[in-house]
């Protein structure tokens, strides 16, 4: 039987997930009203009666056309071993192309390639590997090459330069596993024994200092924004605005009252640190982080990690997700202490199989391709 896409519900959608036990929260209903300026859509894959998959779709118009690019940010939500994805990915385009899309772009929320904590500290230690894949990783899933090459067959194009967090969303990722390969919660003293012994002494320091870290409110996100800000101008990247985090604040937790958490840390009733954390069934993600030039040496950002990690792992997670990373790891690359602070949890990186595109009208898509270039 042919696989057909159609509109569902947010119930729909989120009853999927739910049974699924995670997805990407980008995938969910609810960020459709993060991204108020995209129209947003919940999409089902249907083989016949049954619903085999679900999707978030983003519409994107084009200046002066009604033509759009459907994206779909770390999806579609779908089983990738199945022996019928050309079909589903066919069922998409066909239902891109009835809502006036000129292109559809996914990112499968797939692990493609799996480097573990020795690997990258080698790597980083190695004067002559600048890049993660110049390395062989520790694990490559089949699943994931079959999508790959699925995919290449399929006409779908994917930027194998774009690295970094230029394109769309980061390919590479450092998560911590939080379960053993049998499937059972590991215990905070091996979550804490996994860890390097930076990481261990710094925790320690922290609590040894007298850092609390607690769970804030919804007001609590102004106090998280102003050092959010500190954050930005000493890194040199551009800050969401307040309104923004409270947008999400609303959607996510609206959809789940637990969704989204910002937490605090403070020394002395001084907040030196503050991040956002979400959560989707069994899957946690540090979402955003913040900390101040001020006393930095009593260490309340691995205070704070440590205890979301630990959230995490009470709530029964099988991932503590740190989100992207660059796989540059040469001394000079800027990005350098981005992986050496995430690599000292003991977790992995982990890229995914990548952003991908299919041109359904190839002229509008390539005026769209050189107009993303030029800006």
């Amino acid at each position: 039987m042919s696989i057909e896409v159609r509109t569902i519900t947010a119930e729909q959608h989120l009853a999927f997930i739910n049974e699924r036990g995670s997805a990407s929260f980008l995938q969910t209903p609810a960020w459709a009203d993060v991204k108020s300026e995209w129209r947003g859509e919940s999409i089902g894959f249907f083989d016949g009666a049954t619903l085999t998959g679900v999707g978030l779709v983003l519409y994107r118009q084009l200046p002066k056309l009604k033509r759009y690019l459907a994206y779909l940010p770390e999806g579609p939500v779908l089983d990738w071993s199945r022996t019928d994805v050309a079909d589903h990915l066919k069922a998409l385009a066909t239902h891109a192309r009835r809502s006036k899309a000129f292109a559809v772009r996914i990112g499968p929320w797939l692990t493609h390639r799996r480097w573990l904590p020795d690997t990258i500290k080698t790597a980083i230690a190695d004067e002559n590997v600048t890049a993660l894949s110049q390395v062989t990783p520790d694990q490559t899933t089949l699943v994931g090459t079959r999508l790959r090459n699925t995919l290449l067959h399929g006409g779908w194009v994917t930027n194998e330069s774009a690295h970094g967090f230029a394109a769309g969303q980061p390919m590479f990722n450092f998560q911590l596993p939080l379960r053993h390969a049998d499937g059972t919660q590991k215990t905070e003293a091996e979550l804490l024994s996994s860890m390097n012994q930076l990481w261990r002494r710094n925790i320690k320091k922290a609590a040894k200092l007298g850092v609390t870290v607690t769970r804030g409110t919804r007001a609590d996100l102004a106090r998280f924004h102003e050092i959010y800000l500190e954050t930005a101008a000493r890194d040199g990247f551009t800050g969401r605005s307040l309104a923004y985090f409270e947008k999400m604040w609303d959607a996510l937790n609206a959809e789940d009252p637990d969704r989204m958490r910002v937490y605090l840390s403070e020394h002395e009733g001084d907040l030196v640190a503050a991040t956002t954390m979400v959560r989707v069934g069994e899957h946690a993600w540090y979402s955003y982080g913040a900390s101040t030039t001020a006393k930095r040496e009593v260490r309340g950002s691995n205070a704070i990690q440590w205890q979301m990690i630990r959230d995490a792992n009470e709530a029964g997670c099988a991932v503590y997700d740190l989100r992207g990373i660059t796989e540059g790891v040469g001394a000079d690359d800027p990005e350098i202490g981005l992986i050496q602070f995430k690599v000292g949890t003991g977790g992995e990186a982990v890229a995914y199989i990548g952003e991908w595109d299919l041109a359904i009208n190839k002229v509008l898509y390539k005026a769209f391709d050189l107009y993303l270039k030029r800006r």
